[in-house]
């Protein structure tokens, strides 16, 4: 058993510390014999913490959306642990699939594809494609191989909030919903994966990620982009995961203002004015260099610059870390840059677009 790694227990949810460099395979083979059996396992993933469950189990599989509270018309992926397993659950394979995985593969790349009937229709929103994955996680790996069967997996979070990015963000939105909770440290991307649907031509990214379009396009050519950036909703069911519902979003509501860097300064500047004579606690989530805010006590600064990997491995935990400080409102400047993977989740995390005029 793990006692000797259990970091913490209650009820029935143990967070087992388990190291990426030196696994304890006899903790994962635990983990897995559950996993296998129809319990809820979350794990680290490159990305964010996973919620897995069996894939081909259709009630293991239904507690995903019990305990997230998952709008049943929105597709989980399938996590697999070898790039041969796409020939297992998906079908009309073509070159362009191919030369993806062979690229990204293992990492954080979601590819559509038309899936076999042996993958239950809870998966995939009763649609015919299925969106497949291979992590480049120690853990996550080591957890699916072990578990010999591919992992339906979405982010370990209650529905609509920032995706998790520690073990102790899973804990405070599934404790007491899962069986074990794996703590493989802060994961290292911080986003969730780019998603590029083949099952169209040419394909097109569903969402943008850490694998950007340029470095498919550099793969297998023209790639086209769906119009992930809008908050509209879609009538039909979606391929993907990120495309119909809000996603990421803090509990307060958080207001995105757009434009240069003059005008989203004075805009935000107003606003904090605005929120301070109603008594209200103001969060200001910037990345333009130099950024000053005249801002009370109370209120919560947090600047996460210009790189894109620190912004991406940090952006989930910020938007957790401004309800902890229990602030009443988030005004957050755009990222300057407008990067595809990082402005689809502040305008999905958004209750409110403003476009700053200068």
């Amino acid at each position: 058993m793990a006692s000797q790694k259990e970091i913490q227990k209650d009820k029935n949810t143990r967070i087992i510390r388990v190291g990426k460099q030196k696994l304890d395979h006899k903790l994962i083979r635990e983990a897995a014999a559950l996993l296998r059996s129809g319990e809820l396992i979350a794990f680290p993933t490159e990305t964010v913490y996973g919620l897995g469950a069996n894939g081909l189990r259709e009630d293991a599989v239904r507690k995903i959306f019990a305990v997230k509270g998952r709008p049943p018309d929105n597709p989980l992926i399938l996590h697999v642990g070898f790039k041969k397993d796409i020939l297992l659950y998906g079908r009309n394979i073509s070159p362009s699939v191919k030369k993806l995985i062979h690229a990204f593969w293992p990492g954080p790349l979601t590819i559509i594809v038309k899936k076999r009937t042996k993958i239950p229709d809870i998966v995939t929103a009763g649609l015919d494609t299925l969106a497949l994955r291979m992590p480049a996680n120690s853990v996550a790996l080591a957890l699916i191989r072990a578990a010999r069967v591919p992992v339906a997996a979405p982010s370990a979070n209650v529905s609509g909030k920032p995706s998790p990015t520690t073990a102790s963000h899973v804990y405070q939105d599934l404790f007491g919903k899962v069986e074990i909770i794996l703590d493989g440290g802060k994961t290292d991307v911080g986003i969730e994966s780019t998603i590029i649907d083949c099952t169209v031509e040419p394909p097109a990214i569903l969402r943008p990620g850490k694998i950007t379009r340029r470095q498919i396009e550099n793969t297998i050519g023209f790639v086209d982009n769906y119009l992930y950036n809008s908050n509209d909703t879609v009538d039909s069911v979606p391929k993907s995961p990120g495309l119909k519902y809000r996603h990421y979003a803090p509990d307060v509501q958080l207001i995105l203002v757009e434009g240069d860097a003059t005008a989203v300064k004075a805009t935000i500047d107003a606003l904090i004015r605005q929120y301070h004579s109603q008594n209200k606690r103001v969060g200001i989530l910037a990345f333009f260099p130099g950024s000053r805010y005249t801002i009370g006590k109370q209120d919560t600064l947090v600047n996460l610059g210009l790189r894109k990997q620190s912004v991406s491995r940090r952006l989930f935990e910020t938007l957790r870390y401004f309800d902890e400080q229990k602030v009443d409102v988030i005004l957050a400047e755009n990222f300057p840059s407008h990067d595809q993977a990082i402005m689809n989740r502040l305008r999905k995390a958004a209750s409110e677009i403003i476009v700053a005029q200068a």
